[in-house]
Parts: structure tokens; sequence; C-alpha cells
């Protein structure tokens, strides 16, 4: 089992955990997180005592920036290490709470559409899935939950346009489960996990179980995303928008990472288009 480095996970109360994501710069997903959120599962799984799990960020800018594409081509297998966390994060009886501040795009977005409950600041959190704007769809699981969590035309909104979505919005459309000033978000999450963490885990479950008949993705679905992600990213198209954010602050602090969205239309203009070529 790798080592845990990118989250601390506060077990202060056996039966209801705290666990925070750090990839400094700006929480980007590389395949080594997605092997670490397999042995973080493996624990939850393990522990009789749990019942809740809330998950946060330490950067208050990037909940979780997006996937590396490029460190995940390297080890293309880890797309189906996701399937798989998904999967168990979905099913799993323990309670899953995503508590959201600053950015969350791509397989951010797609990890805390897998947690069963998603709370974010009102000042500070944004969603977005970009892919379209590199030449991919999302491989992650959006294609799955989005259409059940904010109905067919918003997802279709959301996926076609690769923009960014506030937190207000996000609330309006039931993507997230509700926005709070940030002063307050923290106090309302605990306030939800205690009273949760006083009821049985087997009802908790059972419960959980019943529902999840009607709103949980099967594993294939899941897949049939995921075997379009590569043979995308190899077509000339991804390969010519890929390289042109390459030199604009891609997976570092920059303007770029803050306002992904604004950016992506212009990478389907030629290189000679001088018209509109940056962000308002």
């Amino acid at each position: 089992m790798p080592d845990a480095s990118q989250f601390n996970t506060d077990r202060t109360y056996e039966d209801r955990w705290t666990i925070t994501f750090s990839n400094p710069p700006i929480n980007m997903f590389v395949p080594a997180t997605i092997v670490e959120l397999g042995a973080l599962m493996s624990d939850i799984e393990a522990d009789p005592s749990v019942k809740v799990v809330v998950f946060q960020s330490a950067n208050p800018d990037f909940f979780t920036a997006h996937l590396d594409v490029a460190k995940a081509a390297e080890r293309p297998e880890a797309l189906g290490l996701w399937r798989d966390f998904v999967l168990r994060l979905s099913s799993t009886p323990v309670v899953s709470i995503a508590k959201i501040r600053g950015r969350t795009r791509g397989i951010g977005n797609e990890f805390v559409l897998a947690c069963d409950m998603r709370f974010a600041s009102r000042q500070s959190a944004l969603f977005g899935q970009p892919e379209i704007g590199v030449g991919l769809v999302p491989g992650g699981g959006a294609l799955e939950w989005l259409p059940r969590v904010v109905g067919r035309s918003r997802a279709l909104e959301i996926v076609l346009s690769g923009d960014d979505f506030d937190a207000d919005i996000a609330e309006r459309y039931g993507w997230v489960n509700r926005t709070l000033d940030d002063g307050d978000l923290d106090s309302f999450v605990d306030a939800l996990v205690r009273r949760l963490a006083s009821f049985d885990l087997e009802t908790l479950a059972a419960a959980k179980g019943q529902i999840n008949r009607f709103g949980m993705p099967a594993a294939a679905e899941f897949q049939s995303s995921n075997d379009l992600f590569f043979p995308l990213l190899a077509l000339p198209g991804a390969q010519a928008r890929r390289a042109k954010i390459r030199s604009i602050g891609y997976g570092v602090p920059s303007d770029f990472e803050l306002n992904f969205g604004r950016y992506l239309p212009q990478f389907g203009r030629s290189d000679d288009d001088d018209a509109d070529t940056q962000p308002d």
C-alpha cells in the first residue's frame, strides 16, 4: 500500500472521518492520487466503526484542478482503477460528503458527483468539465452522473460548453445539495455529520442501498466512457489543442488554471486568427 501522501485522514472520531486532499500546488489528480484513493477506500471498508466520511481540500482555491492527462496517458490502467474507486465509494454503506471550496473541474467534479452529498461555498466553489475544449470527453463518470443529477439538457450544457459554473448555478441545477456562505459551511456540514453518525450503520446502509437502485450508474456505463478517453486523446485535433495549453500555465498556479473555462474557445482557433485571442 502506498503512503497516503496526498491525503490526511482525521480519525479523531471513529465513526466520522475527515479526509483532506493536498497535492500542491493546485491539487492535480495524477495516477498516484487514484491509487491512494483506492487504499483509502480499503481502509474505510475495513473499519466497521466509520459511518460518515467528509472529503475536503487543503487548498482554498482548488478542491481539485483536474486530471494530469500526460501522466494518466503513461499509466492508462489508472482510469480502470478510478472506475473501481467510484463504484466502491458509491456503493459502500458509509455515507460520503464533499465539502467544496475552490475550483472543482474534470475528474474533481466526477469525484464529488460520486459522493453521496455535496455542499459548497457560495463565495469560492466553481465547477466544470473542460474536457471538450481539449478534444476529449469526460471519462471518469460525468457522462453517467450528470444526466441523473441535473437532467439531460443541463448535462449537455455543462459537458458541451466546457465552461465554469459558479456555486449558485450549481445549486439551482441540483448539481450540489446546497450552497452556503463560506463562514457557515463547516458548521453546517459538521452538524449534519454528527446527526448522521447518531444513526445505526445498518439502517443508513439499507436506505442508501435502496436509493442507489434509482440513481447509481452501472459499471458498464462507466466503462463505455472510459473506453473513449484515450482513443480521442490520440486524434490530431486533441493533440493540437493540448499543445496550445502547455505554454500558458497548465498545471501550475496561473490565470489559466484559475479561469480554465474562459480560455477553452481560443484553442479551436487557427494560429493566425487574431480576433479575440485572449479571454475576456
